[in-house]
């Protein structure tokens, strides 16, 4: 039965509907209304769980690595400047191959300060060794959200599901939540093979050195690729569950025959598949919904991208001096194309800014009307607010 939840108020229940036995986290908006609800659902007995209230986004993350490494099934969320302030205790987890799940809310980073929606907290911790799962809708979050919990366990690789801060957060929808049943026969109980227990001690995290530091980052590395399997495999398994899918690693909408491809992290996706549907004039596009970013799944994508002539990325990040994130990855994955499209590297929506439906036609004007592709450029910038060497 579709409920009308806050996505916020729907994380919270599928969270709890994964028991787990830890909670750790801090209040920071827009992340703070998911784990305000895991508290109430604790207060109201309706969840056994330890729910830890701590100083900092810091204390959550360590909090919450402890936890799991002692043998529970743990939770932490957070945004922006809390994920930086985690940023130290987030390297230890996925280093130590401590399998939990968090979700980021994602919020801009200061400064300036912004408290609204774009990517760049969770693209700053592209290379922490954690997995990270974008979600386009907030039915996307709730399946996700379980699917993160066995990837995690199965794979000893911390999972980050990623969800739009306000635009899915904050939005009211009709959702469909899964039941206790079918959560507890998809998700086993929680086990750590190197969880630390008194009674046969041992070290987690010690120093190493030189001469096996290599080893361990090779080891992390091809964790992280081989996860790719266990992604698509326990989407595919959810499916079978709830008859709902998420797209695996990638996934490709829209119209199969077309030529012109847009890939998209988030939800930013609905924005343009609407802009498309409510235009016959418009060209038409295959969507490419890049759900996994890391791992980066190279061959995934370029086969989703087979037969296109142009693809355009478009982005809420940005690396300054640099341009684009996701943007030179995804282009460095189909040089090894026989023919690969033509790629147009945009960002928008940063700090929150309103993502219209005049967005589609934009960004297609934008790639069809230069003469070479452009690196990058931020599509949506006003020249008139930018000073008039910036324009």
């Amino acid at each position: 039965m579709a409920l009308a939840l806050e996505g916020s108020q729907a994380l919270a229940r599928t969270v709890a509907l994964c028991r787990p036995q830890v909670v750790a986290a801090y209040p920071i908006t827009p992340q703070t209304h998911i784990v305000e609800g895991i508290a109430k659902l604790v207060a109201d007995g309706q969840l056994a769980c330890e729910m830890v209230s701590v100083e900092s986004e810091h204390s959550a993350a360590s909090v919450a690595l402890g936890a799991a490494a002692a043998g529970s099934r743990a939770y932490t969320a957070s945004a922006s400047q809390g994920i930086l302030l985690m940023a130290e205790v987030l390297y230890d987890i996925s280093g130590l191959r401590i399998p939990l799940v968090m979700t980021c809310a994602n919020r801009a980073l200061s400064g300036p300060l912004n408290i609204w929606n774009d990517q760049q907290d969770s693209m700053s911790m592209r290379d922490s060794g954690w997995i990270q799962l974008y979600c386009a809708t907030n039915q996307e979050a709730v399946d996700t959200t379980v699917q993160a919990f066995r990837i995690a366990e199965r794979c000893e690789i911390p999972v980050m599901v990623c969800v739009d801060g306000f635009t899915l957060t904050h939005t009211l929808e009709p959702l469909e939540l899964p039941t206790a049943e079918q959560v507890d026969g998809f998700l086993p109980a929680y086990a750590f093979r190197h969880g630390l227990d008194p009674a046969e001690p041992r070290s987690l995290g010690t120093l190493v050195g030189p001469e096996h530091f290599s080893e361990v980052r090779h080891a992390h590395h091809q964790a992280m690729m081989n996860a790719q399997a266990e992604i698509e495999q326990a989407d595919a398994d959810w499916a079978a569950v709830v008859g709902r899918h998420c797209g695996g690693l990638v996934e490709a909408r829209g119209d199969p025959e077309a030529r012109l491809g847009i890939l998209t992290l988030g939800s930013v996706l609905g924005t343009l598949e609407d802009a498309m549907d409510s235009d016959p004039e418009l060209p038409r596009a295959r969507f490419i919904k890049l759900r996994s970013f890391r791992p980066f799944p190279a061959e995934a994508l370029r086969q989703a991208c087979e037969g296109l002539d142009h693809l355009i990325v478009l982005e809420r990040a940005l690396s300054p001096g640099a341009g684009g994130i996701v943007g030179p990855e995804v282009q460095t994955a189909l040089i090894e194309m026989a023919e690969p499209p033509r790629v147009h590297n945009y960002a928008a929506g940063l700090g929150g800014r309103d993502l219209s439906l005049d967005l589609y036609s934009r960004i297609v004007q934008a790639a069809f009307g230069a003469e070479r592709p452009r690196e990058f450029a931020i599509i949506d910038a006003d020249p008139e607010l930018l000073p008039e060497s910036d324009r």
